[in-house]
C-alpha cells in the first residue's frame, strides 16, 4: 500500500514521456536483456524483409513486384517503428503515425495484389464475366444478407479500388495535419474531449478504415476459391492479423492506459507504460508474422489456369472417361 501511494504521488507520474537517457539509466539486467532481445527481433524482421525484397525483385513477375513488397513489408515496418518508439518514448506519436500510414497503403495494395494474382484488371473482368460481387460482407454489411449482389463491371471494380485508395490518401493527409497541429500545440493524443482535434481525427480515421476494409473483404470473398492454390486464404489471414494486432490491440491498451488501469512506473507515466507494453507485444508478434509471411510469399507463382483452359481440360477428361467406359 505504501509503494502504491509513493507511485501515485510521484511527480514523475504527471510528467510526459521519459527521455531515452532516462530509459537507459533505469534498465536493470532483466530490462537490458529484454530490450536487447526485442531489438534483435526487430532487426531480424527488417533483414528478412530486405532479403525477401531481393528475392521478389529477381523471381517475381514485374506486375506483382511492387504490391508484394508493400504487403510483405507491413509486419517488419511496424516492428521497426515499435522498436524505435520503445527506445525513444517521446517519438511514439510519430512512430505510431508512420506505422498506421504504411498499413493504410497496405490495405489498398492487398486489394491490388488479389487482382494481379488473377492476371490484372482485364483478366479479372474476363474471368468474372456475368458474375457479381457479394457485398453483404464485413466489416460494413455482414448483418445485411438481403443486400443484392452487384454485377462485376469495370465501373464496380474501379469503385472497389477507390474505396480502399481513399484510406491511404486521407490517412496521409490527416497524419500531416496532426503533425502540423502538434507543432502548434493544438494536438494531443491523450485529449479525447470534444473540443480537441484528436477525437475528431481519430473518429474520421476509424470511419475511413471501415470503408477501406469493405472492398478488400468483398474482393477476397470473390477470388478466394480461384486463388486457393496461391495460398490466398492464409495470406489474407496474416493481413487481418496485422490489422487486429496493430490497430485493435494497440487501441485497447492505450485506452486502458489513459483510464489509469495500467499503473504508472517511473520514469514511465501510465500512458507511456501503455505504449511500451503495446510496442513490446507488437515487436514479438510482427517478428512471428514476418517469418510466416516469408514462407507464404517466397515462391514464384505460375499463372492460374484460364477459364477456357479449365473447360477444355474438363472436356478432355470426360471424353477420355467415355472412351475407357466403352472399351
Amino acid at each position: 500500500m505504501e509503494m502504491s501511494n509513493v507511485t501515485l504521488f510521484d511527480p514523475r507520474c504527471r510528467e510526459g514521456a521519459p527521455y531515452s537517457i532516462d530509459v537507459i539509466m533505469q534498465l536493470d539486467i532483466f530490462g537490458i536483456v529484454l530490450f536487447s532481445v526485442l531489438t534483435l527481433m526487430a532487426t531480424v524482421s527488417m533483414l528478412v524483409f530486405i532479403e525477401e525484397c531481393i528475392y521478389i525483385y529477381k523471381k517475381v513477375p514485374p506486375n506483382k513486384k511492387s504490391v508484394i513488397i508493400w504487403v510483405t513489408g507491413a509486419a517488419p515496418v511496424i516492428a521497426t517503428m515499435s522498436c524505435l518508439g520503445m527506445w525513444v518514448p517521446r517519438a511514439t506519436m510519430f512512430t505510431d503515425m508512420t506505422s498506421a500510414t504504411y498499413f493504410a497503403i497496405v490495405v489498398f495494395k492487398f486489394l491490388i495484389l488479389m487482382i494481379e494474382e488473377v492476371g490484372g484488371d482485364n483478366a479479372f473482368l474476363k474471368r468474372s464475366e456475368n458474375k457479381s460481387f457479394k457485398i453483404s460482407t464485413g466489416p460494413c454489411c455482414c448483418c445485411c444478407p438481403c443486400l443484392p449482389n452487384v454485377p462485376i463491371t469495370r465501373k464496380s471494380l474501379f469503385i472497389l479500388k477507390l474505396g480502399s485508395y481513399q484510406f491511404a490518401l486521407l490517412k496521409l493527409i490527416l497524419t500531416i495535419l496532426s503533425i502540423v497541429l502538434w507543432t502548434n500545440g493544438s494536438y494531443n493524443v491523450a485529449d479525447v474531449s470534444a473540443n480537441g482535434p484528436s477525437i475528431w481525427i481519430n473518429c474520421s480515421i476509424g470511419v475511413f478504415t471501415i470503408i477501406a476494409l469493405w472492398p478488400v473483404a468483398i474482393m477476397f470473398m470473390h477470388v478466394r476459391e480461384a486463388l486457393r492454390t496461391l495460398k490466398m486464404i492464409p495470406k489474407y489471414a496474416m493481413y487481418q492479423l496485422v490489422l487486429i494486432l496493430s490497430q485493435l490491440q494497440t487501441a485497447i491498451i492505450n485506452i486502458l492506459a489513459m483510464n489509469g488501469t495500467i499503473a504508472c512506473a517511473p520514469p514511465y507515466t501510465s500512458q507511456s507504460r501503455g505504449y511500451l507494453m503495446s510496442q513490446q507485444l507488437l515487436i514479438v508478434e510482427m517478428f512471428i508474422i514476418t517469418l510466416v509471411t516469408r514462407i507464404l510469399y517466397r515462391r514464384q507463382y505460375d499463372p492460374i489456369p484460364d477459364l477456357d483452359d479449365d473447360i477444355e481440360e474438363t472436356k478432355t477428361v470426360l471424353t477420355s472417361k467415355k472412351v475407357v467406359d466403352i472399351a
